[in-house]
């Protein structure tokens, strides 16, 4: 009989772990067969974890992760998946706007061979501007990174054991863990749901971490920004080139001295400018491969606790 992991980051979710855990309880967990549930504290703040283990004692079930500090979301659910012992492991956001019963669908659609199953947004419930940023993202992702991504992006995934070790063996940093899930080409299928409306505690889905995530997201799976550089470069030298014989043709047809600082100094400007932001995305494109080259983990992991041992890694 197969196992289903149910991998939950964790970060300043005290408000709704026991909302979380007992909504699996009463819509899944009877029914789903052999699991376990992986909560994983990415360096929270709060009573996450004193609750976490709340839940654990009550459950052998229950695995609970404790990383040394905030590595982020997408290393907290490799931190899961990492410690992970069941056929296949889904994501689960405990925020509680996902449905649970999701995941059954997501499990069922697993054992008719898919190793890759991923819950798309039919519909949202969320702020106007973050639904307008979420469509950008998604719509950048399928031109410049992955066409297959779903028009509503997607926020969780089940993955087959198989998938699991290759992700295991990418071990990256400063990307996105849905696109390496999408990147790995296995035989996938698509759920779709409708994600609710937030009910309880304050999200920490900064804006500063939703532009982390588009530059990881490109810049971890496309060239296009430099092949964008180049275009641009080439624009830029054929609009110079353009002036430049205009000019000349004015001055010798005409006779229109050729004067005037104020056109220079913007076109010196617009130039320096963007050989500064071009160098600057070239400066992320290095440092990438120099974070990359220090092989540093991309999460540690503090204390494992479960039912039957508690181990300090």
């Amino acid at each position: 009989m197969s196992k289903i992991s149910i991998i939950v980051p964790v970060y300043f979710n005290s408000d709704t772990l026991k909302d979380l855990y007992n909504d699996m309880k009463a819509k899944i967990l009877g029914v789903i067969g052999d699991y376990e549930i992986v909560f994983v504290d990415d360096g929270s703040g709060d009573d996450s974890w004193k609750i976490m283990n709340e839940i654990r004692l009550g459950d052998p079930n229950v695995k609970c992760v404790k990383l040394s500090r905030n590595f982020g979301e997408h290393a907290a659910l490799f931190a899961g998946l990492s410690v992970c012992t069941g056929d296949c492991a889904v994501t689960k956001q405990a925020d509680l706007q996902e449905d649970s019963t999701l995941i059954l669908e997501m499990y069922e659609s697993w054992k008719k061979g898919n190793e890759v199953v991923l819950a798309a947004r039919r519909s949202r419930k969320d702020n106007p501007f973050y639904v307008l940023f979420a469509g950008l993202y998604y719509k950048m992702i399928r031109k410049m990174v992955n066409k297959n991504m779903p028009e509503g992006g997607c926020d969780c995934y089940l993955v087959g054991r198989k998938a699991i070790n290759e992700l295991i063996k990418m071990n990256e940093k400063n990307s996105s863990l849905t696109l390496q899930v999408m990147w790995l080409g296995f035989q996938t299928d698509i759920v779709y749901f409708d994600r609710l409306e937030r009910e309880k505690g304050k999200g920490r889905w900064t804006m500063g971490k939703k532009i982390k995530l588009v530059m990881d997201s490109i810049l971890s799976f496309s060239y296009a920004p430099l092949r964008l550089m180049m275009y641009a470069g080439f624009i830029f030298d054929l609009f110079a080139l353009i002036i430049f014989i205009s000019v000349l043709v004015e001055f010798f047809t005409v006779g229109t001295p050729i004067a005037g600082w104020s056109s220079l100094m913007c076109v010196v400007l617009l130039g320096f400018g963007m050989m500064m932001t071009m160098t600057g995305l070239i400066g992320e494109y290095i440092w990438r491969a120099l974070d990359a080259s220090r092989n540093r983990p991309p999460f540690i992991i503090d204390v494992i606790k479960t039912s039957e041992e508690e181990s300090d890694e």
